[in-house]
């Protein structure tokens, strides 16, 4: 993504505090608008968050993206393939949520969309385990959860869930041009043993070569082009569908990390950046997860902090922030974090 404007600056810093990742909903066939759930439809205080007709059946167990999942997925793909021609003006920048809990920051990000309702649109894939409360389902994301399937961490249907966001906000609206920052890294140190525990050369040949291997953030942002390029991708795919090697899993398998900037990297080199936006402290890391900030420690210094980079560019994006952070992040928003 190339534009600076405060409103795309502030948007990737904001990806973190959600913990979400920016990846884009499935909708019902084109046109008529996004898939209602029960939470739309009902005045429960606890919601379903996806559509009770699809199966959750065929994950717990497989490490990977069962093969019931896939004919609905392809046919969703070919539909955004064909609908995805360049976005119309005025430009929009879709701002895609997948989670697993609560939307905890969607105050927060209330006060991001104030005033821009024209320039985005907003798309949930929650898990259909979760039930979400729905007091914390602010305005911008009541009608905007997608019908969704079962996602786990280090698993391929992480990207499963990405690659369906990005579908459905191609086929949503024509506007939509950003899906928000691919990064591609080559030479980082744990990249051996994360292409070992996808099953090596012997798994991996001939698609994807050790060479061509790629990791980048779990939070990223795609113009329109690539992400048509993403929901019509079936080579690279079948390699990262499958399951890391068990011994492996719970600490080197990451699918998400690697299979957007791998096929990014191999199909337009030249249209990645090659550097890193996501501050993350490692200090006191727990099972593959950064420190976690709390309330005690959000102040417009942490902020600054957290911009601050040995690149040429600042980090936009910091990992992670408990929930409990909310109050302090809204008292600083206008002052701080949305001052660029």
């Amino acid at each position: 993504m190339t534009s600076s404007s405060p409103m795309v600056l502030s948007l990737l810093l904001l990806l973190s505090l959600t913990a979400l990742l920016l990846l884009a909903p499935r909708l019902s066939p084109p046109p008529p608008p996004v898939a209602v759930t029960a939470a739309d439809k009902h005045e429960e205080e606890q919601v379903p968050a996806a559509s009770a007709r699809l199966s959750t059946s065929g994950l717990a167990g497989t490490g990977g993206v069962p093969s019931a999942d896939e004919p609905d997925d392809l046919a969703l793909f070919r539909r955004a393939t064909l609908e995805a021609a360049a976005a119309a003006a005025p430009p929009k920048v879709a701002f895609l949520f997948l989670t697993t809990t609560d939307l905890h920051f969607a105050p927060l990000w209330e006060r991001f969309f104030a005033g821009h309702e024209s320039r985005r649109t907003v798309y949930v894939h929650a898990d259909p385990s979760s039930r979400l409360n729905r007091l914390l389902i602010t305005p911008s994301f009541r009608g905007r959860f997608v019908a969704a399937k079962p996602t786990r961490r280090a698993d391929a249907s992480l990207l499963a869930a990405a690659r369906r966001l990005l579908a459905a906000a191609l086929l949503d609206d024509p506007s939509n041009a950003y899906f928000a920052y691919i990064e591609v890294l080559t030479g980082e140190p744990q990249m051996p043993s994360r292409y070992a525990a996808r099953g090596g050369e012997a798994a991996m040949l001939p698609e994807v070569p050790y060479a061509r291997f790629r990791i980048g953030s779990q939070f990223f942002a795609l113009a329109r082009r690539h992400a048509a390029l993403v929901v019509r991708e079936r080579r690279l795919w079948r390699k990262f569908r499958a399951p890391c090697k068990p011994e492996a899993r719970d600490h080197e398998c990451y699918p998400e990390e690697h299979y957007f900037p791998t096929l990014l990297d191999m199909a337009d080199p030249a249209g990645v950046a090659r550097y890193t936006l996501t501050r993350v402290n490692w200090t006191g890391s727990v099972a593959g997860h950064p420190h976690t900030y709390a309330a005690a420690e959000v102040s417009p210094g942490l902020i600054r902090e957290l911009r601050v980079s040995n690149n040429t560019h600042p980090y936009m994006f910091a990992r992670k922030f408990a929930p409990e952070c909310l109050a302090p992040l809204l008292d600083i928003a206008d002052s701080v974090i949305f001052k660029d």
